[in-house]
């Protein structure tokens, strides 16, 4: 491939990445098209020890970190096609009224330019592939809390899931509660063949799909495997993320290795 068929003529997004993720701008670049460019901005965490993550407003809460705000701005000058926030776990905690509101927010923010989350386009893709019954999987660093939201999340969606499992990254790990793992580096150590076979033994009879959530939670190269075996379509957050800004930008070009969702 040729560095003029990664440059942005026919398409360019800009994603906004918390910290240390470092998932999110490599699983859109592995799956952006011929022609589609990808640019990423980073921001601390809204939440602060101590403090209510949202309060009455929580969409204007996200918008307005100073990281985030200042990545809406900048990418407002950029001629970009769309934008996404990867950080499902404000959406989760906020709400389908949170992404609304952050969509909002954000577009004004960023001079016209579309903005979308990833957990509204994982429930936008669902809908596009008629989904209802997903087996969830989230990252090993979603606390008891956030996964109780992530079910409230999709079943206010009209996607209630057949079963929700927490990612287990071994023995090694076993000590540390969820979020310390985060902090520890456990995103660089997610491997595709133990999702793989977690998803396999995991997944209820009578789920008719599996969602990937989190950004930062490696999965890309279990979608086609997992559609294969078990015959159902798989989503992930950055996987829906990129499909969701190609429809925002008019652009349709199947996708290699993006599963049924990227196929058409």
């Amino acid at each position: 491939m040729t560095p003029r068929e990664r440059w942005g003529w026919r398409a360019r997004f800009g994603i906004l990445v918390i910290d240390k993720d470092p998932v999110a701008e490599t699983e859109f670049w592995s799956l952006a098209p011929p022609g589609v460019g990808v640019n990423a901005a980073r921001f601390e965490s809204p939440r602060r020890p101590g403090t209510d993550f949202y309060g009455e407003d929580p969409g204007r809460r996200v918008a307005e970190t100073p990281g985030i705000s200042t990545g809406l701005a900048i990418f407002g000058q950029m001629q970009l096609d769309a934008i996404c926030l990867c950080f499902v776990t404000s959406s989760f905690l906020g709400g389908i009224t949170f992404d609304e509101r952050f969509g909002e927010l954000g577009k004004a923010t960023a001079n016209g330019t579309p903005v979308t989350t990833g957990a509204q386009a994982i429930t936008a893709a669902a809908a596009h592939l008629g989904i209802q019954r997903p087996f969830v999987v989230v990252p090993p660093w979603f606390k008891d809390e956030i996964i109780d939201a992530a079910a409230a999340y999709f079943t206010e969606a009209d996607l209630p899931p057949s079963g929700i499992r927490r990612f287990d990254l071994g023995t090694g790990w076993a000590t540390m509660a969820p979020w310390q793992t985060w902090d520890a580096g456990a995103q660089w150590s997610v491997r595709p063949e133990d999702l793989y076979r977690q998803i396999r033994r995991g997944v209820p009879a009578g789920s008719d799909s599996v969602i990937v959530a989190g950004s930062g939670f490696r999965a890309i190269e279990v979608i086609e495997p997992i559609e294969a075996d078990l015959g159902i379509p798989v989503l992930t957050s950055n996987q829906a993320g990129l499909w969701q800004c190609l429809r925002l930008a008019n652009v349709h070009a199947p996708v290699a290795g993006g599963g049924r969702l990227l196929a058409c």
